[in-house]
């Protein structure tokens, strides 16, 4: 399991508070792998505030991946880094950082299938 699931692990399948899972105490206490220790959610919202640029960097990436379909090559770069330069800009806001996505060059040049392609035309007589 990821450490940042220790932080959530509270919270049942439909988010109710919980404190022990079948009859053992829960425990919320996660280490990240740069060796930063939490103790549940809130702390984990501390250890990440702390680290901003890295949080909008990484999510900027999750995000971008899911707009192109396809994974971040080491070309994707330049336009990561543009987009989280607009993220701060627009003060960290989601809004910004979609903004930034669809206007990166990776998501507007990006090739993909045109239903216009696909569609077969009839022989000419």
């Amino acid at each position: 399991m990821d450490a940042l699931g220790f932080a959530f692990e509270k919270f049942d399948a439909i988010g109710r508070g919980r404190t022990m899972d079948e009859g053992v105490l829960i425990d919320t206490a996660g280490k990240l792998p740069d060796g930063r220790t939490f103790a549940g959610a809130s702390q984990l919202k501390s250890v990440l505030k702390a680290d901003r640029e890295k949080y909008v960097r990484n999510f900027s990436a999750k995000l971008l991946t899911y707009g192109l379909g396809r994974g971040l090559e080491y070309y994707d770069e330049p336009a990561l880094d543009k987009m989280v330069i607009s993220a701060q800009k627009g003060e960290n806001r989601f809004s910004a950082l979609v903004l930034a996505v669809v206007q990166s060059d990776p998501f507007r040049l990006r090739r993909g299938t045109s239903q216009v392609e696909s569609v077969q035309t009839p022989p000419k007589k």
